[in-house]
């Protein structure tokens, strides 16, 4: 047992990795903070447009979800950072990462408030055209705030999601806290760093996951 509380547990190690590992955490929560929004904001204008009449528009955006859906975004990281460099496009190991994530995560998102905006009933926008509001009002104060609160529990879940899959920015070399994590294991030839590591991830993670609970539950409870 006290061989696998040294090889895991180290309190010395977590102490003398705790620096680089707190650098590691803050990259972390700012690419969340990046990527996140760029996300929601690619996803919605993607839902908005997806959900328009006209197929010639909606067709080919449609395509464009599935596929960024469908590629792994560790896939999808890497032909950026590695591929596009070919093309003549270099954006670096942040630029990468945020470029990836964006067509990434806005396709999931894209299809969350898609179902969104499709449950809400089209005599809401009717009853707002009626009342004299013009369209983006409509959309603004009567369509999207119905759509956002129909599909929370969806988004706060993808959103949990996107922030542990910022972890794959160690691969391009990007010094989040895995990264940081696994220099530090390579120093101490000791797992301590990765498990402190994952302790970061939780408390980050655990507010989320818990409003994500309460909000399912609520749903739950309204149905019945």
């Amino acid at each position: 047992m006290q061989d696998f509380l040294d090889a895991f547990f180290d309190p010395e190690i977590a102490q003398a990795a705790w620096p680089i590992l707190w650098l590691g955490f803050q990259k972390t929560v700012l690419l969340a903070l990046t990527t996140v929004p760029l996300g929601l904001l690619a996803g919605l204008v993607l839902a908005l447009l997806s959900t328009r009449p006209e197929r010639w528009v909606r067709w080919p955006l449609v395509g464009f979800i599935d596929v960024f859906r469908a590629i792994p975004p560790l896939v999808l990281l890497i032909l950026v950072y590695a591929g596009l460099p070919f093309a003549g496009l270099e954006f670096g190991a942040w630029g990468s990462v945020a470029i990836a994530f964006m067509l990434n995560t806005g396709a999931y998102y894209a299809e969350i408030l898609r179902a969104g905006i499709e449950s809400v009933p089209r005599g809401q926008a009717e009853a707002g055209r009626a009342l004299g509001l013009r369209p983006w009002q409509v959309w603004v104060f009567i369509v999207l705030p119905q759509a956002v609160r129909n599909v929370l529990p969806d988004l706060i879940g993808n959103t949990v999601e996107v922030v542990k899959l910022t972890s794959i920015a160690s691969v391009v070399a990007l010094p989040e806290l895995l990264f940081q994590a696994r220099q530090a294991q390579s120093a101490t030839y000791n797992a301590t760093p990765i498990m402190v590591a994952a302790v970061a991830y939780f408390v980050l993670l655990w507010p989320f996951v818990r409003l994500l609970s309460r909000l399912e539950n609520r749903q739950l409870a309204s149905r019945r």
